[in-house]
């Protein structure tokens, strides 16, 4: 049996991964996909001093109040600054990192150096809005949709959960300056359908910082594979976990 710990990206909340956890658990495994703070069951806790710091509190908080070990560790688009820095505080019950569509950061880097749109949407919020918070994108067009999700039916309950995001959380460097965690292995999974503009990958080096080849696989999906494809995605983690 295997821990997964799900970690929602930006806007979003842990009802994203509902269609996911009970394939996990059917497959015999522990999981958690919690909310952070600031969104879903913590939305009342948003606020300007809400960031990426915040986050990684969450997951470490998590982790170590249920004592969990041997964790795959998986973090979806923006949160894969946050296991980044979680797995650099924790690397001892870390057993695999998954990077599902996600930020790859290095030490030091913020959510603005790995994805330079960013920024953009931390300046429209400083010149139409309070300047401290994002609303959620809008849907566009197909095959973009909201977040890759295109069914009528899905885009409603994806936007029922979706809050603003702090921009503190993109402006806070990630911290990878532990030397253990370079050991835990890990799974890179690309969502390879339409990309909207402006949106960059970087290319994952060959060797993992472990050593050992680099693991990428690919969803042909839109970025919310666990709404779109979540038995594709299951069965990938299961080959993780």
């Amino acid at each position: 049996m295997s821990t997964f710990l799900l970690v929602h990206g930006a806007w979003h909340s842990g009802r994203c991964w509902e269609r996911v956890v009970p394939l996990l658990e059917s497959a015999g495994h522990r999981v958690f996909a919690p909310s952070l703070t600031g969104c879903g069951d913590k939305a009342h806790l948003l606020g300007p001093e809400v960031g990426l710091d915040t986050h990684v509190a969450d997951v470490v908080g998590l982790i170590t109040g249920e004592d969990l070990s041997d964790v795959v560790l998986v973090g979806h688009s923006y949160a894969g600054l946050v296991i980044s820095s979680a797995a650099n505080e924790v690397p001892d019950r870390i057993a695999h990192l998954v990077y599902l569509d996600a930020m790859v950061p290095e030490d030091g880097e913020t959510a603005i150096d790995v994805q330079p749109v960013t920024k953009e949407l931390i300046d429209l919020a400083a010149r139409d809005g309070d300047g401290w918070r994002i609303p959620p994108l809008p849907e566009l067009p197909p095959p973009h949709g909201l977040f890759g999700v295109t069914d009528p039916a899905d885009v409603a309950w994806l936007r029922g959960m979706l809050s603003d995001q702090p921009v503190r959380c993109l402006q806070q460097p990630v911290r990878l300056d532990n030397p253990a965690a370079a050991a835990i292995p890990r799974t890179h999974v690309h969502c390879v359908g339409a990309v909207p503009a402006g949106i960059t990958r970087r290319p994952v080096p060959a060797v993992q910082p472990n050593g050992s080849p680099a693991r990428v696989r690919e969803l042909r999906t839109g970025h919310d594979c666990m709404i779109t494809t979540p038995v594709e995605l299951s069965e990938l983690l299961l080959e993780v976990g």
